[in-house]
């Protein structure tokens, strides 16, 4: 597995995180510490391209939920973005596929 690399870049609707390689529980506390800096105004919409994941396990769920409540606490909006099937095979099992609006691969997050 390739280690965790975020980048960031800003969308016409708000931030984009693209996360490639692996969300664990040794990674996942990267995403949660880089969530903390991303500023957030009303209306705006965080998107979460995990188009290069590679794996992930319930830390790495866990670190999207602290994403959701950081955006919502901002009262923006979150979005998954090209969401693996291996992972997604996960957020239907615990539910999360609910809770969390997903895109189609890259949708909703090119540069302005």
């Amino acid at each position: 597995m390739s280690p965790l690399k975020i980048t960031t870049r800003d969308a016409a609707a708000g931030p984009v995180l693209e996360v490639l390689g692996a969300l664990d529980y040794d990674t996942a506390p990267e995403l949660r510490a880089l969530l903390a800096a991303v500023p957030l105004r009303p209306g705006q919409r965080l998107v979460i391209d995990l188009s290069g994941l590679e794996f992930c396990d319930s830390s790495g769920l866990t670190a999207l939920i602290v994403a959701r409540n950081h955006a919502h606490a901002a009262r923006a909006d979150i979005a998954l973005a090209a969401v693996p099937d291996h992972t997604l095979r996960l957020m239907n099992t615990t539910g999360l596929d609910r809770i969390f609006p997903l895109l189609p691969d890259g949708e909703g997050t090119t540069r302005p």
